[in-house]
Protein backbone atom coordinates (compact mmCIF):
# COMPACT_ATOMS: atom_id res chain seq x y z
CA UNK A 1 0.00 0.00 0.00
CA UNK A 2 2.79 2.39 0.98
CA UNK A 3 4.69 1.45 -2.15
CA UNK A 4 1.63 2.14 -4.34
CA UNK A 5 1.20 5.60 -2.76
CA UNK A 6 4.85 6.40 -3.35
CA UNK A 7 4.56 5.39 -7.02
CA UNK A 8 1.45 7.56 -7.43
CA UNK A 9 3.18 10.61 -5.89
CA UNK A 10 6.29 10.04 -8.02
CA UNK A 11 4.16 9.75 -11.15
CA UNK A 12 2.42 13.06 -10.35
CA UNK A 13 5.73 14.81 -9.72
CA UNK A 14 7.15 13.57 -13.02
CA UNK A 15 3.95 14.54 -14.84
CA UNK A 16 3.96 17.97 -13.20
CA UNK A 17 7.62 18.53 -14.09
CA UNK A 18 6.98 17.51 -17.68
CA UNK A 19 4.00 19.87 -17.91
CA UNK A 20 6.06 22.75 -16.50
CA UNK A 21 8.75 22.13 -19.09
CA UNK A 22 6.20 22.05 -21.89
CA UNK A 23 4.60 25.30 -20.72
CA UNK A 24 8.01 26.94 -20.37
CA UNK A 25 9.01 25.77 -23.85
CA UNK A 26 5.73 27.09 -25.29
CA UNK A 27 6.42 30.50 -23.77
CA UNK A 28 10.07 30.72 -24.76
CA UNK A 29 9.84 29.37 -28.31
CA UNK A 30 8.24 32.52 -29.81
CA UNK A 31 10.81 34.70 -28.04
CA UNK A 32 13.69 32.67 -29.41
CA UNK A 33 12.18 32.88 -32.88
CA UNK A 34 11.78 36.66 -32.55
CA UNK A 35 15.41 37.10 -31.52
CA UNK A 36 16.54 34.91 -34.41
CA UNK A 37 14.52 36.95 -36.89
CA UNK A 38 15.83 40.19 -35.44
CA UNK A 39 19.43 39.01 -35.69
CA UNK A 40 18.86 37.76 -39.22
CA UNK A 41 17.20 41.01 -40.31
CA UNK A 42 20.29 42.96 -39.24
CA UNK A 43 22.55 40.86 -41.43
CA UNK A 44 23.73 42.54 -44.59
CA UNK A 45 22.72 46.03 -43.48
CA UNK A 46 25.18 48.90 -43.69
CA UNK A 47 26.87 49.67 -40.35
CA UNK A 48 25.76 52.84 -38.60
CA UNK A 49 28.61 55.32 -39.09
CA UNK A 50 26.82 58.33 -37.58
CA UNK A 51 29.38 58.38 -34.77
CA UNK A 52 32.35 57.69 -37.01
CA UNK A 53 34.45 54.95 -35.48
CA UNK A 54 33.07 55.78 -32.04
CA UNK A 55 34.33 57.95 -29.20
CA UNK A 56 36.12 55.06 -27.48
CA UNK A 57 38.26 54.50 -30.56
CA UNK A 58 39.77 58.00 -30.34
CA UNK A 59 43.30 58.51 -29.05
CA UNK A 60 43.61 59.83 -25.49
CA UNK A 61 44.73 63.27 -26.68
CA UNK A 62 41.51 63.72 -28.64
CA UNK A 63 39.45 62.58 -25.66
CA UNK A 64 41.30 65.11 -23.48
CA UNK A 65 40.56 67.84 -26.02
CA UNK A 66 36.88 66.95 -25.90
CA UNK A 67 36.90 67.11 -22.10
CA UNK A 68 38.34 70.63 -22.02
CA UNK A 69 35.95 71.80 -24.76
CA UNK A 70 32.93 70.58 -22.81
CA UNK A 71 34.01 72.66 -19.81
CA UNK A 72 34.98 75.82 -21.71
CA UNK A 73 31.96 76.00 -24.02
CA UNK A 74 29.15 75.32 -21.56
CA UNK A 75 29.05 78.67 -19.78
CA UNK A 76 25.37 79.57 -20.09
CA UNK A 77 23.75 79.19 -16.65
CA UNK A 78 20.80 77.28 -18.15
CA UNK A 79 23.05 74.85 -20.00
CA UNK A 80 25.95 74.12 -17.65
CA UNK A 81 24.78 70.52 -17.04
CA UNK A 82 23.76 69.77 -20.63
CA UNK A 83 27.26 68.58 -21.46
CA UNK A 84 26.63 65.70 -19.04
CA UNK A 85 22.96 65.19 -19.96
CA UNK A 86 23.80 64.83 -23.65
CA UNK A 87 27.26 63.37 -23.24
CA UNK A 88 26.66 60.45 -25.60
CA UNK A 89 25.32 62.72 -28.34
CA UNK A 90 28.21 65.19 -28.09
CA UNK A 91 30.72 62.34 -28.03
CA UNK A 92 29.03 60.91 -31.10
CA UNK A 93 29.34 64.15 -33.07
CA UNK A 94 32.91 64.75 -31.90
CA UNK A 95 33.90 61.21 -32.93
CA UNK A 96 32.17 61.74 -36.27
CA UNK A 97 34.23 64.89 -36.86
CA UNK A 98 37.50 63.27 -35.82
CA UNK A 99 36.88 60.20 -37.98
CA UNK A 100 36.07 62.29 -41.06
CA UNK A 101 38.85 64.84 -40.39
CA UNK A 102 36.10 67.44 -40.15
CA UNK A 103 35.21 66.92 -43.79
CA UNK A 104 38.67 68.26 -44.69
CA UNK A 105 37.57 71.74 -43.61
CA UNK A 106 40.57 74.01 -43.13
CA UNK A 107 41.18 76.06 -39.94
CA UNK A 108 40.29 79.76 -40.11
CA UNK A 109 42.87 81.43 -37.89
CA UNK A 110 41.49 84.96 -37.82
CA UNK A 111 38.07 84.04 -36.36
CA UNK A 112 39.33 82.33 -33.19
CA UNK A 113 39.44 85.44 -30.98
CA UNK A 114 35.90 86.61 -31.81
CA UNK A 115 34.62 83.05 -31.75
CA UNK A 116 36.01 82.51 -28.25
CA UNK A 117 34.46 85.74 -27.02
CA UNK A 118 31.00 84.99 -28.39
CA UNK A 119 30.98 81.29 -27.52
CA UNK A 120 31.69 82.00 -23.85
CA UNK A 121 29.34 84.96 -23.45
CA UNK A 122 25.60 84.90 -22.82
CA UNK A 123 25.26 88.09 -24.91
CA UNK A 124 25.35 86.18 -28.18
CA UNK A 125 22.98 83.54 -29.51
CA UNK A 126 23.57 80.70 -31.97
CA UNK A 127 22.76 82.87 -34.98
CA UNK A 128 25.88 84.92 -34.28
CA UNK A 129 27.96 81.74 -34.24
CA UNK A 130 26.30 80.47 -37.42
CA UNK A 131 27.62 83.56 -39.23
CA UNK A 132 31.18 82.40 -38.57
CA UNK A 133 30.58 79.33 -40.77
CA UNK A 134 31.81 79.52 -44.35
CA UNK A 135 29.55 78.31 -47.16
CA UNK A 136 31.53 75.07 -47.39
CA UNK A 137 31.31 74.52 -43.63
CA UNK A 138 27.55 75.06 -43.70
CA UNK A 139 27.13 72.49 -46.48
CA UNK A 140 29.37 70.00 -44.69
CA UNK A 141 27.66 70.46 -41.32
CA UNK A 142 24.18 70.02 -42.75
CA UNK A 143 25.25 66.87 -44.57
CA UNK A 144 27.44 65.35 -41.83
CA UNK A 145 25.51 66.03 -38.64
CA UNK A 146 23.48 62.86 -37.90
CA UNK A 147 20.02 64.34 -37.63
CA UNK A 148 17.65 64.24 -40.55
CA UNK A 149 14.06 63.48 -41.37
CA UNK A 150 13.45 59.98 -42.64
CA UNK A 151 10.13 59.21 -44.27
CA UNK A 152 9.23 55.54 -44.04
CA UNK A 153 6.80 53.65 -46.24
CA UNK A 154 4.28 53.87 -43.39
CA UNK A 155 4.39 57.68 -43.20
CA UNK A 156 1.14 59.13 -44.49
CA UNK A 157 1.90 62.74 -45.43
CA UNK A 158 -1.67 63.36 -46.58
CA UNK A 159 -2.94 62.40 -43.13
CA UNK A 160 -0.61 64.95 -41.54
CA UNK A 161 1.93 62.43 -40.29
CA UNK A 162 5.43 63.84 -39.96
CA UNK A 163 8.62 61.98 -40.93
CA UNK A 164 10.55 60.55 -37.98
CA UNK A 165 13.88 62.04 -37.02
CA UNK A 166 16.92 59.87 -37.55
CA UNK A 167 18.94 60.03 -34.32
CA UNK A 168 16.18 61.91 -32.49
CA UNK A 169 18.41 62.67 -29.48
CA UNK A 170 20.95 64.29 -31.81
CA UNK A 171 18.18 66.51 -33.13
CA UNK A 172 17.25 67.51 -29.56
CA UNK A 173 20.86 68.58 -28.94
CA UNK A 174 20.86 70.61 -32.13
CA UNK A 175 17.64 72.30 -31.04
CA UNK A 176 18.31 73.19 -27.40
CA UNK A 177 22.12 73.46 -27.40
CA UNK A 178 22.66 74.78 -30.90
CA UNK A 179 25.11 77.48 -29.88
CA UNK A 180 27.33 75.07 -27.93
CA UNK A 181 27.14 72.52 -30.75
CA UNK A 182 28.17 75.07 -33.38
CA UNK A 183 30.98 76.37 -31.16
CA UNK A 184 32.32 72.86 -30.61
CA UNK A 185 32.21 72.26 -34.35
CA UNK A 186 34.14 75.41 -35.28
CA UNK A 187 36.73 75.07 -32.53
CA UNK A 188 37.35 71.46 -33.56
CA UNK A 189 37.91 72.59 -37.15
CA UNK A 190 40.15 75.50 -36.15
CA UNK A 191 42.21 73.30 -33.83
CA UNK A 192 43.04 71.16 -36.86
CA UNK A 193 40.52 68.43 -36.01
CA UNK A 194 42.16 67.98 -33.43
CA UNK A 195 45.89 68.47 -33.20
CA UNK A 196 46.01 69.40 -29.53
CA UNK A 197 45.00 67.80 -26.25
CA UNK A 198 43.04 70.89 -25.12
CA UNK A 199 40.77 73.45 -26.73
CA UNK A 200 42.62 76.62 -27.68
CA UNK A 201 40.54 79.69 -26.98
CA UNK A 202 42.97 82.19 -28.54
Amino acid sequence: MLQACAQTVLSEVVHSSTMQRLVLFALLAPLAEAFALRAHSGMGQEPDTACGKGFESLVQGSKDYYGTAMVKLFTHPWHTMDNATFEREYQCWFANMCTSKCGDMKPVADRKKDLAKQCTSTDYDWLKIWKFFSDDEIKWFKKAYPSEEVESEDTDGEAGEKPVMYKAAMDVVKTINKKELLCLTLFTIDDECVKYNHIRMD
